[in-house]
């Protein structure tokens, strides 16, 4: 399946793969109101497709975006307040939409990541980048804030952090994205699509609805209180998902020594001990 929604192209592969591609590099990927709805309704869909079991989001040319584009900043600085609030929650869903995808989601990063990109970043599961690449929260020197994008920020760099970058506005680059929490993986520009390939590899040989429960487990447990109510939860989660067909199925695999069944056309043994949840 491919769709070319001009600003943004979306194709999904026989893998189940989806590929959201911003696709504007002479404004260097910067967005506008156009781009928002258009991202808000690819993001909508592919949260309500069970054939889509990993999204990568990428972009064209040499920068990954350069945030928010200077024609639709220029609109909205002439905008009453209540404009301005209607236009600011659009982006609010958008990046809504982004982070509570059920789906594994990946970042390539492969140049410039400023402003509203680096919350794009942070929204995602897993971030791989060039050693070129560079991100800054530059609303500041505008005399703006990162608003909308903060709560996704702050959850990826850390309170600590934040402060610092909210305010200083400075740049930074990929090794010190790396050591904020904000990149996972930082490889060479030519190595960016395979690195991305070989962690499409790694999710696609592991449950499908189990990494979909995973990752709601790793968003609902974040810093609630361990109590009965929180035990009482895991267990239950753990209990559902070993009697579910995923779940026998990869029991079963693994005790016969065997591939499961979504690894398909794959017959390789494993020691790997497993884990009781």
């Amino acid at each position: 399946m491919n769709i070319n929604n001009n600003k943004v192209l979306f194709n999904v592969d026989k893998q189940g793969v989806a590929t959201v591609t911003l696709n504007n590099p002479d404004k260097h990927n910067a967005f506008d109101d156009e781009v928002i709805n258009q991202l808000t309704n690819i993001f909508t869909e592919i949260s309500q497709r069970d054939d889509i079991s990993i999204m990568v989001l990428n972009s064209v040319g040499k920068s990954f975006s350069a945030g928010a584009d200077l024609g639709w900043m220029k609109r909205m600085a002439t905008y009453s307040y209540q404009n301005n609030l209607t236009d600011a929650n659009a982006l609010a869903q958008m990046l809504k939409a982004l982070n509570f995808l059920p789906q594994t989601t990946i970042a390539q990063i492969q140049g410039a990541a400023f402003g509203g990109a680096v919350g794009l970043a942070s929204c995602c599961d897993i971030v791989i980048a060039s050693n070129k690449a560079s991100f800054c929260l530059s609303e500041v020197k505008l005399g703006l804030i990162p608003a909308t994008i903060s709560p996704y920020v702050v959850d990826a760099i850390g309170v600590k952090a934040s402060r610092r970058y909210f305010q200083t506005a400075e740049r930074f680059f990929a090794d010190q994205a790396k050591q904020l929490g904000l990149v996972d993986e930082i490889v060479a520009p030519d190595e960016l699509t395979n690195e991305i390939d070989a962690m499409i590899a790694k999710l696609l040989a592991n449950g499908s609805q189990a990494r979909r429960q995973a990752k709601k487990l790793s968003q609902d447990v974040a810093f609630q209180t361990i109590n009965d109510d929180l035990l009482n939860d895991t267990s239950e989660r753990i209990a559902a998902i070993r009697v579910s067909v995923e779940g026998q199925e990869g029991l079963s695999a693994f005790f016969e020594k065997r591939a499961p069944n979504w690894q398909k056309g794959k017959d390789k043994k494993t020691n790997t001990p497993i884990s009781k949840g």
